[in-house]
C-alpha cells in the first residue's frame, strides 16, 4: 500500500528530529536532512506495517499541518516495497497437485518453491 504523511522536522545542534503527528509515537532522528528523511520514511513504513499486520485502523493523514518550530514535509511510503526489502522469511505451505504433474516436474528438476513464487508474482502483478 502507498501512503503519504506529513512529518515535522526540527533542527538542533546539527541533528534533525522528526515526528509524525498522525502516527502515535512515530519519531526518529537523522544526522543530516537527507538522513532524517530516510529515517522518517523507514519509521513510517515500519509503523504502518505493524498496524497492517495487526489489522488496526490506519489513520488518515492530515492534509495541512502547520508548526511554529522547524518545517513540515510530506513523506511518501510504500509498505509493499518495504516488506519486499525487509521481510524475506520463508513460510512453509502445504499444497496438493496431481501425482502425474509432480512426477513430470521432478523428472525435469523443477524447483517447486521457485515456480510457486514466480507464479504468485505474475498472478498478483508484483514485480
Amino acid at each position: 500500500m502507498k501512503y503519504v504523511y506529513p512529518a515535522i522536522f526540527e533542527s538542533e545542534n546539527g541533528k534533525y528530529y522528526v515526528s509524525v503527528p498522525d502516527l502515535s509515537g512515530c519519531n526518529t532522528t537523522g544526522e543530516s536532512l537527507q538522513d532524517a528523511i530516510e529515517m522518517a520514511r523507514d519509521a513510517i513504513e515500519m509503523w504502518l506495517c505493524i498496524a497492517e499486520d495487526r489489522k488496526e485502523e490506519i489513520p488518515e493523514p492530515t492534509k495541512e499541518l502547520k508548526t511554529n518550530k522547524g518545517f513540515v514535509s510530506f513523506i511518501d511510503v510504500d509498505t509493499t516495497e518495504y516488506r519486499k526489502a525487509t521481510d524475506n522469511r520463508a513460510v512453509k505451505k502445504t499444497l496438493s497437485i496431481p501425482s502425474w504433474l509432480n512426477n513430470e516436474a521432478e523428472k525435469q528438476g523443477i524447483n517447486f518453491s521457485q515456480i510457486l513464487q514466480e507464479a504468485l508474482k505474475v498472478k498478483l502483478n508484483i514485480q
